[in-house]
C-alpha cells in the first residue's frame, strides 16, 4: 500500500485502535470485531508478545481494507524490523527524529510522540505525518486546541485517556484522529470473547468522530 493511501485511511477512519493482547489469535479476533464496527486502522504495540509475528500474520490475513501499524516503537532498529514484518505505519511514545527519518526513507507514515508545542514542531519539521500528543488526558481537548492555534498545519492525534465521552471534543479541538486503547479493546473483553461489545464500541467511536467533524 502506498504511503499516501495508508495515511488517507488513517485520517478517514479518525480512530486508531491501540491493541495489546496475550496472543495473536486474540488480536486477530478483535480486529475482525472492530472492523465490523467501522474501525479499520489498528496499532499493534511492541509490548504484545510476538508482536512482529502478529503484525505479519495480520497483514497476510487482511486485504488493504485494514491497515496495521506497530506501536510503542522506541528506535530506528525496531521500526525497520516492524516494517520488514509488514507494518504499514509506525507509532512512537516519544520523539525520535532518527525513527522519523527511517520511516521517510522507506515511505512509511510516522506518528511520533510529543507533548509540548516545541516537540510537536520538531517532529513535524523532521517529517512526521501525524504527531501523537501523549499523554493527552493531562491537558484534554483544550490543550489540543491551544497547540493548534499557533501550529494549525500540524496534524495531531491525542492518545491517552481518549474515551467515548471526549472523542468528539478532541476532534472539534482540531485533532486529525484519535488513538484509543483500553476504552475500545481491553483484556477483559478479549478474555471473555465479547466480540459483539467490541463491534458496538468501534461503531460508537466512529460515530463520535463523525459528530466532532460535523460541529
Amino acid at each position: 500500500m502506498e504511503k499516501l493511501d495508508t495515511l488517507q485511511k488513517i485520517l478517514e477512519s479518525g480512530v486508531v485502535a491501540i491493541m495489546r493482547a496475550k496472543s495473536s489469535d486474540q488480536l486477530l479476533a478483535a480486529a475482525d470485531a472492530i472492523r465490523e464496527g467501522g474501525v479499520n486502522v489498528i496499532e499493534v504495540t511492541m509490548t504484545t508478545p510476538g508482536a512482529l509475528d502478529v503484525i505479519s500474520r495480520a497483514v497476510s490475513k487482511y486485504d488493504e481494507s485494514v491497515v496495521f501499524g506497530a506501536g510503542s516503537v522506541l528506535d530506528p532498529e525496531s521500526a525497520r524490523a516492524s516494517i520488514l514484518a509488514g507494518a504499514q505505519f509506525i507509532v512512537c511514545p516519544t520523539l525520535s527524529v532518527a525513527t522519523i527519518e527511517l520511516c521517510k526513507r522507506y515511505a512509511i507514515p510516522a506518528m511520533p510522540g510529543a507533548y509540548t508545542p516545541t516537540e510537536a514542531l520538531v517532529a513535524w519539521q523532521a517529517g512526521a505525518d501525524v504527531v501523537k500528543i501523549f499523554p493527552a488526558d493531562i491537558g484534554g481537548p483544550a490543550y489540543i486546541k491551544a497547540i493548534k492555534a499557533p501550529l494549525p498545519q500540524i496534524r495531531l492525534a491525542p492518545v491517552g485517556g481518549v474515551s467515548l465521552e471526549n472523542t468528539a471534543d478532541f476532534i472539534r479541538a482540531g485533532s486529525a484522529c484519535v488513538g484509543v486503547g483500553s476504552s475500545l479493546v481491553n483484556q477483559k473483553l478479549l478474555d471473555g470473547k465479547d466480540f459483539a461489545t467490541l463491534t458496538e464500541l468501534a461503531r460508537r467511536f466512529r460515530a463520535e468522530v463523525e459528530k466532532g467533524r460535523a460541529a
